[in-house]
């Protein structure tokens, strides 16, 4: 083995103990400081039961509404639909607080819709609550879904559609003999990955979750933390919420299938008969009014209200600035490292994956019990921030990168073997050049969350360094909607440009889609 290789291993393996102490370290102060022999109290279990219930009915509702999605954009082609999956795929990269803006803007009780049933003479809707923290998971979590179920779709080889279409196959049979058996594979794992997420939610359930009765476990460790500095009891509940992460990803482990090498000549899918074509055209037409109506809505309210924020707003910009830099500081080398260490190695990507076992507020818990007794957390809000951010982001840049890097060792391993290329040589001719596109795509997708993310610094912030996100949730509650409206445009356009920049830096020109 190489000199390089060796310091590549050593460097690998000194990321994946600071990030065994960060998410398990946090879970073992964690478990220290709960209270030995306290149990969960009524609103502790009222809490649990929440979390539950919405990240089912979010994962269930999110996939049933993504099949018929997927399926549609699988068997039509037309002009701009690769730019319209991009923008449908940009829900997931958009701020919490900004899509929960653009969806009160709508559905709230002076939202569109419900200004359009005041006309008829009927009340109002009510977006809070477990139908509203619902809605807005799946908002997010549609795109994720789609993409993942359209995967599914891609590796049905179109040669086996059309000979089904030469058997005289119908709908129902199709759908038994082929696409059956690909969604019985692939929609399992896409339930346990949208139910992860949605596990976790904080952001939401804080502006929508509509009093006690619609708390997640995140919601309730904040609420210990910011109204009662209950320590012992955060520490219960992060347990609880670490405990039920640690299930959720085993489920995630054994539902997601292995992926199928099937033969394919890659010729166009079938295209269906007319009454298909109008089936699909008002379910795409639908999916894309309900994910990018919302954010129309907030350019749309913020424009006026953009130019005349006040100071602080500004100034919590120039913080979420400061995260963001700082986090793509950490997250860069960490993918770099973990990616170019799993070529030919598992254990790097599994300690990449460490951030799903946890939770920001679970990590943020075990950090702040440890800072509290040596010095204030509020100066350490930035730096912990950074770092929660980044090692959330870590699983997702890991899985934009690995398969370009895989298929790259695949195809030009050999050869730099018999030319005598060492490690530096081959990582700048061969596998840079190669990786540049997803890895740019990865940063830029760590540094949009950066931006928008709402999590740890709600319990470390105090007055003069929050984060634009964490101003837009104060700004909306002292119902300043003028100014919240200002800071979500605000918010979204500093996400977007995170992106675009960071990728088209990193990657160029040529930038991968969502």
């Amino acid at each position: 083995m190489r000199a390089e290789p060796r310091l590549l291993t050593g460097l690998a393996a000194l990321v994946a103990a600071c990030l065994v102490a960060l998410n398990l370290g946090a879970l073992g102060l964690v478990g220290l400081r709960a209270e030995a022999g306290a149990g969960l109290s009524s609103a502790d279990w009222a809490a649990v039961r929440f979390t539950l219930v919405q990240a089912g009915l979010s994962a269930v509702v999110s996939v049933a509404l993504a099949i018929p999605v997927a399926r549609a954009l699988a068997r039509r082609r037309f002009v701009g639909r690769d730019l319209l999956i991009t923008i449908m795929g940009a829900p997931f990269i958009v701020p919490v607080m900004v899509a929960v803006s653009g969806l009160l803007a709508v559905f709230g009780a002076r939202g569109l819709i419900s200004q359009g049933l005041a006309v008829l003479g009927s009340p109002p809707l009510s977006i809070y609550g477990l139908h509203g923290v619902v809605l807005a998971h799946v908002f997010f979590n549609l795109p994720l879904s789609v993409r993942l179920i359209l995967q599914g779709w891609s590796r049905i080889p179109s040669e086996h559609l059309r000979l089904a279409a030469s058997l005289g196959f119908g709908p129902w049979a199709r759908l038994r003999h082929i696409e059956g058996p690909m969604l019985a594979r692939v929609v399992p794992g896409a339930l346990a990955v949208v139910f992860l997420v949605c596990l976790s939610s904080f952001a939401v359930a804080l502006t929508l979750g509509g009093g006690p009765r619609a708390t997640t476990v995140e919601l309730a460790i904040y609420q210990a933390f910011r109204f009662d500095f209950d320590l012992g009891r955060a520490a219960l509940r992060a347990l609880v919420q670490g405990a039920m992460g640690v299930v959720a990803l085993v489920a995630l482990a054994r539902l997601t299938p292995a992926t199928l090498a099937m033969a394919t000549l890659d010729r166009p899918v079938p295209s269906p008969g007319r009454a298909g074509r109008m089936i699909d055209s008002f379910v795409i037409s639908a999916a894309a009014v309900f994910l990018l109506v919302p954010l129309a809505v907030v350019v749309m309210r913020g424009l006026p209200a953009l130019a005349d924020l006040p100071a602080p707003v500004w100034q919590a910009a120039l913080t979420s600035v400061r995260v963001t830099a700082l986090s793509m500081a950490i997250l860069a080398p960490m993918v770099l490292i973990l990616s170019l260490a799993s070529q030919h190695r598992t254990w790097p990507e599994l300690a990449g994956a460490l951030a799903l076992l946890g939770s920001p507020m679970v990590i943020g818990t075990g950090v702040f019990l440890a800072v509290y007794p040596v010095a204030d957390p509020a100066d350490w809000a930035v730096p912990v921030t950074a770092l929660v951010n980044a090692a959330m982001a870590l699983p997702f840049a890991l899985r934009a990168v690995l398969p370009a890097l895989r298929q790259t060792s695949r195809d030009y391993d050999r050869l730099a073997q018999s030319l005598g290329m060492g490690f530096w040589p081959r990582f700048r001719l061969i596998l840079w050049p190669r990786l540049r596109r997803p890895f740019g795509f990865a940063m830029g997708l760590g540094a949009a969350l950066a931006m928008g993310d709402l999590g740890v610094i709600a319990l470390f912030a105090q007055t003069g360094n929050e984060t634009l996100p964490l101003q837009m949730q104060r700004l909306l509650g002292a119902y300043r909607s003028g100014d919240a409206a200002g800071a979500a445009l605000l918010l979204l356009l500093m996400a977007g440009a995170a992106f675009v920049v960071v990728e088209r830096a990193i990657g160029g020109t040529r930038h991968a889609s969502v």
